[in-house]
């Protein structure tokens, strides 16, 4: 009896070993990984919103509080580029993802030349977002592009001009190469989603009674919610943060009627050099960011709950 408990507190240790060992091991192996986001996300994020309590010339900083802060409150282009930015994201969220819907429902079905469409939709995603837009500005110019002279011959159009340079119209320049850029990304994960949907159910829902309408939307919507709505999420953070698209189209312009929020930081930084400022501005968009993520993802667990 003595020589068999005598074990036990070293049995006890040895499990306890293996049970820290069990805990930290994981974390053992994500540490590269972890130091290398620090490196990458966490450090820059800490010196970008210290910039924003600084103001910077060409020789020195100094310390300003929450001045840049207090600014933002009456910049009239922070406004205007922050209507700019809605109305450019919701635009292109709206299109992409409908479009991009159509196109997977369309690739979920087999025909002849599928492999072909699917080559060609997934291309625009392959495509360096520079390139894109300067083919899109290169399109909508009346002299090399063939678009003004296509809307004008469709009515659209008085006479066939650039609608780059007209602040009504300016805006739907970089909005229809965005769509163009960004349909691929929703057709892939729908695609992908629509593929994980078991076939027995939409069999099931035929063998009811239920039509094509009352089966995409009663099986294939509610399966499809989740995934929705982290994509939605995702693509739109995108859009409000891409700035290379439209500052190469129209660099902002005319008039600031193309100045979304992306792009006034890029001007703010590094044409007027105001860094400080611009540091502001990027953590506002930040913290509005957040607070949609926060909303979406909150949306995102019910919808999963519920399926």
């Amino acid at each position: 009896m003595q020589s068999t408990t005598a074990g036990l507190p070293h049995d006890r240790e040895k499990a306890g070993k293996r049970g820290f060992a069990t805990i930290f091991e994981p974390w053992l192996y994500l540490s590269p990984a972890m130091v290398l986001l620090m490196l990458v996300l966490v450090v820059p994020l800490i010196f970008g919103i210290s910039y924003s309590f600084r103001k910077f010339s060409a020789f020195k900083s100094e310390y300003v509080g929450l001045a840049q802060y207090q600014a933002l409150l009456h910049d009239p282009n922070l406004a205007q580029a922050l209507m700019n930015t809605l109305w450019w994201t919701v635009a292109s969220l709206f299109l992409q993802f409908f479009l991009g819907l159509g196109l997977a429902l369309l690739l979920d079905r087999e025909f002849v030349g599928k492999r072909f469409v699917q080559a060609i939709v997934f291309l625009p995603w392959a495509v360096p977002s520079f390139l894109s837009g300067l083919t899109w500005a290169w399109l909508f110019n009346p002299i090399v592009g063939p678009l003004p002279h296509w809307l004008y011959a469709l009515g659209i159009q008085s006479a066939p001009t650039n609608i780059l340079s007209n602040p009504a119209t300016a805006m739907w320049g970089p909005i229809i190469a965005n769509v163009w850029f960004g349909v691929p990304f929703f057709a892939i994960t729908l695609l992908a989603a629509l593929k994980s949907i078991p076939g027995e159910l939409h069999e099931a829902a035929a063998i009811d009674g239920a039509n094509p309408w009352q089966r995409f939307t009663k099986v294939t919507l509610p399966f499809l919610a989740p995934t929705i709505a982290i994509t939605v999420m995702l693509r739109t953070i995108w859009i409000a943060t891409f700035a290379d698209l439209i500052y190469v189209m129209t660099e902002g312009g005319p008039a600031g009627a193309t100045n979304t929020v992306a792009t006034y930081i890029y001007v703010s930084a590094f044409k007027t050099l105001d860094k400080g400022y611009a540091s502001a501005v990027a953590v506002l968009l930040l913290v509005l960011l957040i607070l949609y993520a926060v909303v979406l993802i909150r949306i995102r667990k019910s919808l999963v709950r519920a399926s």
